[in-house]
């Protein structure tokens, strides 16, 4: 039902920052509970932050304190805001949109962006 589009990766030195957007379209945001995870080469999909109906949010310890996940219900997105930036920050990252929380877990849903690759070089 939603469709979701990433956008904001680029290539950026450590130290550096970069600010991800989700947009969505064909269902509002409005009361979901929203996540980004990453992906690097090799590896599996790994969650980075969340934003459950309430704009409440946890972070996974690895990028607690440098990202922040916000949301704009009125522009219908989801932002990750990426700072202090490091080489191992490296991957594709991914929206999701209507996953559910047990506890401070979320479990995504199957409503993922295409994914937006940010590159940290040192």
């Amino acid at each position: 039902q939603v469709q979701l589009v990433e956008s904001g990766g680029g290539l950026v030195q450590a130290g550096g920052s970069l600010r991800l957007s989700c947009a969505a379209s064909g269902s509002s945001l409005s009361f979901t509970a929203n996540g980004w995870f990453r992906q690097a080469p090799g590896k599996s999909r790994e969650w980075v932050a969340g934003i459950n109906s309430g704009g409440r949010t946890n972070y996974a310890d690895s990028v607690k304190g440098r990202f922040t996940i916000s949301r704009d219900n009125a522009k219908n997105s989801v932002y990750l805001q990426m700072n202090s930036l490091k080489p191992e920050d490296t991957a594709v990252y991914y929206c999701n949109a209507g996953g559910s929380y047990i506890g401070v877990h979320y479990f995504p849903s199957g409503n993922w962006g295409q994914g937006t690759q940010v590159t940290v070089s040192s």
